[in-house]
């Protein structure tokens, strides 16, 4: 099962990936961690895109998708993977295509979390991010033992920059310019699945568990 999971900012996309990849055995692949990861271990992909995060300057599609399908040719993701966070235009839907084509993969669903704007504006201006360890928290749906502190390494919780309210609603605006082309995309292939992003987890998993089973 080859996933790619789309939707705005605080849909619950990376709390659903968590649970699907736990439950199925796949890693999640989340183009900001693997771009990181790749500049760490010194790989050439990942030089090339220092380059241009040395910068400050985006890096192009071509380095970032051939750091993905170099993460998704791992032994782990043999039997499959949730890609998160790429691709985010139906320029670059096209291109990964043709790079998965090349190594003889394909997308099977492009899961939508449709989301309410309210509902992304509570879940990212209550979420709370450990400062040392990166472990996330809510004020209303995780709350930490301790209230300010991380229940994993006793770090410090802050709230991000841009889970502020205003930088939320021009996130949202941001994103929803940039999609409806992607959506449409994967919709015209007949494998966008669209899902209710203001359920609750469980209930989410249940619907994405009895798609992926009837595959």
């Amino acid at each position: 099962m080859q996933l790619i999971f789309l939707g705005p900012p605080g849909a619950g996309k990376g709390t659903q990936a968590k649970v699907v990849c736990e439950r199925f055995k796949i890693p999640h692949v989340s183009t900001g961690d693997i771009l990181r990861e790749s500049v760490k271990a010194g790989l050439p992909a990942g030089l090339q895109a220092k380059a241009y995060m040395d910068k400050g300057e985006l890096v192009p599609d071509e380095i970032v998708i051939k750091i993905a399908v170099e993460r998704i040719q791992r032994p782990d993701a043999k039997k499959g993977f949730i890609l998160d966070g790429f691709p985010r235009t139906k320029v670059q839907a096209v291109s990964l295509d043709e790079a998965l084509k090349k190594i003889g993969a394909k997308i099977d669903y492009a899961i939508y979390f449709e989301t309410s704007p309210e509902m992304s504006i509570s879940r990212l201006t209550g979420r709370r991010v450990c400062r040392k360890c990166g472990a996330n928290f809510h004020l209303v749906t995780i709350k930490p033992k301790k209230e300010g502190v991380c229940d994993f390494c006793g770090g410090a919780l802050i709230q991000r920059d841009d889970d502020k309210v205003e930088t939320v609603k021009n996130r949202l605006k941001v994103y929803t310019s940039q999609t409806a082309d992607l959506i449409d995309y994967y919709r015209q292939q007949g494998i966008l699945k669209t899902l209710n992003g203001d359920l609750g987890i469980e209930e989410a998993f249940g619907i994405i568990s009895d798609w992926l089973k009837s595959r």
